[in-house]
């Protein structure tokens, strides 16, 4: 199915803005089969290529973009015969989107850890987005878009700026479309360390709290436990103690809300160490001191099944070494927990076993999904 619109296509649409400054004209698009899936900011990304990011998610705050005549938040999925209402934008000249330095995009390549034909895995650096905007220009998708200018590359999931670790990029549509209906599914196991304030009491526990992730504070987002939510399930397992200090978590989540192990871990009673936006702000200054200057949360590995084959996919990055000093730095404190498994004692201090990178494409895998006729 195609645009219902009499205007010119969208490419042409937002060159000839470009040019002129004048205003894209309003267009009804219909989704088809191959764009189902994908979030809708991403699919708005695509269409106003040359308009700020902040400008495209402040036209669906303003509820200027809408699918099937309501408002929809940045997160929303769109499927096969949605109807999206693409508002006119002005787009004025300097504004068309410049290239993303060469450190950060030498940074971004250095930091792959596993290629395909289908799959990049990237070990995200701390303090570097994922994409541009919330006042930066450019993330790890524009750096490898930049360096790759041939390719279709596009983020499977995402990681907050502050977090480093596991992050995934598609090298083809038909490879995002399978792992996101996996992610829909539970299907995919995303396993993070987190260090949380205080002695964690509560065993193994699972968390099922839903998130609101839409609203904001001082213009900033701000998530929120609310019954009104979307269903978020985080699991919490303790595997080192630091007296009364911290604890040493590993964390799975089945569900991958925005800011959701941090808000979790607060609803908890054990905020992250680190967090600025959901912690605590004593906690955190003592923790300054031995070292730790970001919230301690890293992505540590990604596991799955291939749809179609069944071929088991593994991936995993080490804690880096700013946080594996903080575990040094406080390791005079450790006690071990007397009720830790034999399963858990085997595992390194802070550490996440990892694979040796391989660029041809290392790592057990299988075939991928056809591309959708």
């Amino acid at each position: 199915m195609k645009a219902e619109t009499t205007e010119p296509a969208a490419d042409s649409m937002a060159h000839s803005a470009r040019l002129t400054g004048a205003k894209s004209p309003l267009v009804l698009h219909t989704i088809t089969t191959e764009e189902a899936g994908q979030r809708i900011d991403n699919f708005l990304m695509r269409h106003f290529k040359a308009v700020p990011r902040s400008r495209v998610y402040r036209l669906l705050r303003k509820g200027e973009v809408r699918v099937n005549r309501k408002r929809v938040d940045a997160e929303y999925r769109i499927a096969a015969g949605d109807e999206v209402r693409l508002p006119p934008v002005r787009i004025g000249a300097g504004e068309e989107p410049g290239r993303p330095s060469s450190s950060l995009v030498e940074l971004i390549e250095r930091a792959v850890i596993f290629q395909d034909k289908h799959l990049l895995v990237i070990d995200k650096p701390a303090g570097v987005a994922v994409h541009g905007g919330s006042g930066m220009s450019f993330g790890v998708i524009e750096a490898l878009r930049a360096s790759r200018p041939r390719e279709t590359l596009e983020l499977v999931h995402r990681l907050d700026r502050d977090t480093s670790g596991c992050l995934l990029v598609a090298r083809d549509r038909a490879t995002l479309v399978a792992l996101h209906a996996l992610i829909r599914n539970s299907g995919m196991h995303k396993t993070y360390l987190a260090l949380v304030s205080g002695s964690w009491q509560l065993g193994t526990k699972r968390i099922d709290a839903p998130l609101a992730t839409d609203n904001r504070e001082h213009g900033e987002r701000h998530v929120r436990v609310t019954t009104a939510g979307k269903d978020s399930v985080s699991v919490f397992k303790p595997v080192q103690f630091f007296g009364n200090l911290a604890t040493l978590m590993e964390v799975d989540i089945p569900t991958g809300r925005t800011h959701q192990i941090r808000v979790h871990a607060a609803f908890a009673g054990h905020p992250l160490l680190g967090d600025d936006k959901y912690g605590d702000r004593e906690r955190n200054a003592e923790l300054k001191a031995h070292g730790l200057k970001r919230t301690f949360l890293h992505a540590q590995s990604v596991a799955f099944d291939w749809p179609g084959s069944g071929v088991p996919f593994h991936v995993s990055a080490p804690l880096p070494a700013e946080l594996a000093g903080v575990i040094d730095a406080i390791t005079p404190l450790k006690r071990r927990s007397p009720k830790r498994g034999a399963a858990e004692r085997r595992a390194p201090v802070g550490r996440a076993p990892r694979r040796k990178p391989d660029r041809r494409g290392a790592g057990r895998q299988g075939p991928r999904p056809k591309k959708a006729n």
